[in-house]
């Protein structure tokens, strides 16, 4: 009998040390993405995409997770109807043969129980790069207006607009822009 319960405790570890995240359905009502570039050296210009979804799984203790973000390329809104049909066409995103930007995480950095980095990879149009999002603000807490447990964050990066097939007018409008993605999760 003794036997059959050491057997038991240890079986019972062993199947317990992979990760058991809590996942999170990307709040699309408080998540959305944004750019940033110079024009002309004139001023700094700032675009959003209004619809994304995606999946976040978070074990803080253990300190990993993955992060999925979709982005509707044609939900860019710069608060110009004529520049944003430019934007979706051939010439920039080309939303209506590449309807989708995602975003995959490869491995999220903790420190002190807060994510500081998610490292992934990032896909516009039909060009796949590896990019690293600083978080600036995160944090995780029940929220009374869901009834649930939520988490949400602030990212950062910077990418080469001509390393994604996006680069027209460069160097006129700058090849380098910030992207920014606020995310909120609310757990399923």
């Amino acid at each position: 009998m003794r036997f059959k319960m050491i057997l038991y405790l240890l079986l019972f570890s062993l199947s317990s040390q992979g990760y058991a995240a809590d996942k999170y359905r990307i709040d699309p009502e408080h998540t959305f993405s944004s750019f940033e570039y110079e024009h002309w050296g004139l001023s700094k210009q700032r675009g959003r995409f209004d619809k994304t979804s995606g999946m976040i799984e978070l074990d803080i203790p253990a300190g990993v997770g993955s992060i999925q973000i979709e982005i509707e390329s044609n939900s860019i809104s710069t608060g110009s109807d004529t520049f944003n049909k430019v934007m979706r066409s051939s010439s920039f995103f080309e939303s209506e043969e590449y309807p989708k930007i995602i975003f995959n995480s490869t491995k999220l950095v903790f420190a002190d129980g807060k994510l500081t980095q998610v490292e992934g990879n990032l896909k516009i149009k039909d060009t796949t790069k590896t990019v690293t999002l600083e978080i600036t603000q995160f944090g995780c807490r029940f929220v009374i207006p869901y009834l649930n447990q939520a988490c949400g964050a602030n990212g950062q990066t910077k990418i080469l607009r001509s390393d994604f097939k996006i680069g027209r007018y460069v160097p006129f409008v700058s090849d380098e822009i910030t992207l920014y993605i606020s995310v909120e999760g609310i757990k399923e």
